[in-house]
């Protein structure tokens, strides 16, 4: 039977991409916001600067690389941790910013089983078209040529029939459809954790579990997260073969609206299987990029059901405007108990 051996989480947010003197860059699409989401609402530039603490001394150039640093020694350190584990697959969670998926079918949960995927440069007129500050970051999330991925069919259908025969009507993908950028590739918040943890040129076939974080009117409910992990866990220890399985959650914390307060709830909660507070966060709190907490949330349940525990937690909260914009970066391991 396979075995889980290995989970971590990871942000991937725009700013471990882009070097910290260039954060400002993405600070103008903030000033120009009205949605900029906390804690169930949503504020200008000048209502949210005005409604929190200044965060100036948080923006100071050697405040700045002080958490740049630190985020890049966490992601190193994530990547020695799944490669100790020698895992023969990975499962990575995360969700689809409409790259892939949009509003003709939007998932609430989908696996794809494809036998590979296509992992696909930007081309210059997509950079170009980026918003200000994200061609630099995209670049972070693909390889300079295109790179066919393995996946691990078998595996992801097997996740798929469990799934079903545990109550989860998940959706099954066998081919991704063209997407925002028409080259059937896989989306960057899988993307990056090859690039920048497993490693460029690794090898370890993946598969892809697709969580709508992000978008009305289906998001599902952090409770639905946490059971739709558990029914994962329970489906891979069950797959009838020799595998070392890694698990992967890519995405979040909070953002673009830091909360250092919900995060470390988050975390905590994490390193206590207080599966109360994973189940009960409201779907208010889990809004624009603060929604990709659903994707560790799925994570958890695989790691209640196959014996994982936290064993290193990193937090760094990114700031880029005075108003307290900006991603806090999380990055988790998990080990096991078995």
């Amino acid at each position: 039977m396979a075995t889980v051996v290995t989970a971590i989480g990871s942000s991937h947010g725009p700013q471990l991409k882009t070097p910290p003197a260039r954060w400002a860059e993405r600070g103008v699409a903030d000033r120009r916001s009205s949605a900029l989401e906390f804690r169930g609402r949503r504020y200008t530039f000048d209502e949210l600067r005005a409604a929190r603490p200044d965060f100036a001394a948080e923006c100071a150039p050697e405040a700045q690389e002080r958490r740049w640093a630190a985020s890049q020694a966490a992601m190193d350190r994530l990547g020695a941790h799944v490669a100790a584990a020698e895992a023969d697959v990975v499962v990575i969670v995360s969700s689809d910013h409409k790259e892939i998926y949009d509003d003709a079918l939007l998932p609430g949960f989908a696996v794809y089983w494809g036998d590979d995927v296509a992992h696909v440069p930007f081309t210059a007129e997509q950079l170009d078209a980026m918003q200000p500050g994200l061609a630099e970051a995209a670049l972070g999330d693909v390889p300079d040529r295109t790179i066919t991925r393995p996946c691990h069919p078998a595996l992801a259908r097997h996740l798929i029939e469990r799934a079903v025969d545990d109550g989860f009507d998940v959706a099954a993908s066998r081919a991704l459809p063209a997407g925002r950028y028409g080259n059937h590739g896989v989306p960057h918040g899988y993307g990056f954790i090859y690039q920048r943890v497993l490693g460029e040129s690794s090898a370890v076939p993946m598969v892809p579990v697709f969580v709508n974080t992000f978008y009305e009117p289906n998001p599902p409910s952090a409770r639905r997260c946490l059971q739709f992990g558990k029914a994962l866990g329970r489906a891979l220890v069950t797959f009838p073969g020799d595998l070392r399985v890694g698990v992967v959650a890519s995405g979040g914390l909070s953002h673009f609206v830091i909360d250092e307060e919900l995060d470390q709830a988050f975390l905590k909660a994490l390193e206590n299987g207080d599966e109360a507070f994973l189940a009960g966060l409201p779907a208010d709190q889990m809004r624009s990029g603060t929604s990709e907490l659903r994707n560790w949330i799925v994570v958890a349940g695989i790691a209640a059901e196959t014996g994982l525990r936290v064993s290193g937690v990193d937090y760094q909260p990114c700031y880029r405007t005075e108003a307290g914009t900006g991603n806090a970066m999380g990055f988790v391991t998990w080990e096991s108990t078995r």
